[in-house]
């Protein structure tokens, strides 16, 4: 039987009077790849920082295995080590060299002994084909460049699951290719992780499942091939259509 990592249940989020994730059930298994599309406002980015502990929710439950993620428990910081998270604009520390900013939170959080993560790193950063840049600082680098550096940060966390916020969405088209390379790379080597994007294709080439988010609920859910080929809902139809033209529409213009 597959390993469930991450357990969502009846989950809930507001904002004042607004409800933004209304009763979501999820349940991530280990290596599985999860993509979450949907609109914008529809709660995608939102799930994912409650699933980090960075939102409080109101009702419902997250747990990693066995442990439960609140926003204010007393062992979030440990939880936040076993799930990485890589937000749209990168977060790296603009005064640190690329080397330092992947090194920091394994140094000083996890107190890991220097030359063993300085040498993980380093494979890491091989890994993505940005080595040579090691001793570079953020301002030295391009948009994908960066975005491969947040990944390889999160990824010397050594965490049982990745979150990613629209990673590519801040990118230059040309950038979003080597972002997405690194990812699928990712997903063969059975990481377990859940992607918001709006890159369709990508998400048709990544995901064993699909989740339709709108108004914050999962209205629904399947392998990329009953989603995309085969939507049941209505609205899922319509929000892929909409989709689909705008796609067009922009290759016309180009």
């Amino acid at each position: 039987m597959e390993q469930q990592i991450l357990t969502v249940s009846h989950l809930k989020k507001e904002y004042e009077d607004h409800l933004i994730l209304n009763d979501v059930d999820l349940v991530v298994k280990k290596g599985e790849v999860v993509v979450i599309i949907g609109p914008s406002g529809c709660g995608k980015s939102t799930l994912l920082r409650c699933l980090n502990g960075l939102e409080k929710i109101q009702s419902g439950s997250i747990k990693l295995r066995e442990e439960s993620i609140e926003a204010e428990g007393t062992n979030l910081v440990q939880i936040r080590q076993k799930i990485g998270m890589v937000f749209q604009n990168y977060e790296l520390f603009p005064h640190l060299t690329v080397l330092d900013n992947i090194m920091l939170a394994p140094l000083k959080v996890q107190k890991r002994e220097k030359a063993a993560v300085k040498e993980e790193a380093q494979k890491l950063l091989e890994r993505v084909g940005l080595k040579d840049k090691a001793d570079s600082y953020p301002r030295q680098l391009s948009g994908g460049q960066k975005q491969r550096v947040a990944i390889v940060r999160a990824l010397c966390m050594n965490p049982e699951i990745l979150l990613f916020d629209e990673v590519t969405a801040a990118l230059d088209p040309e950038m979003v290719r080597e972002v997405l390379d690194v990812m699928l790379e990712l997903a063969r080597q059975k990481r377990t992780m859940i992607i918001v994007t709006h890159e369709m294709q990508f998400a048709k080439a990544v995901a064993d499942r699909v989740l339709f988010l709108d108004e914050g609920k999962i209205l629904e859910a399947g392998t990329p091939e009953e989603i995309f080929a085969h939507p049941k809902k209505e609205r899922t139809k319509q929000f892929l259509n909409i989709f689909e033209f705008e796609a067009v529409r922009n290759q016309e213009v180009v």
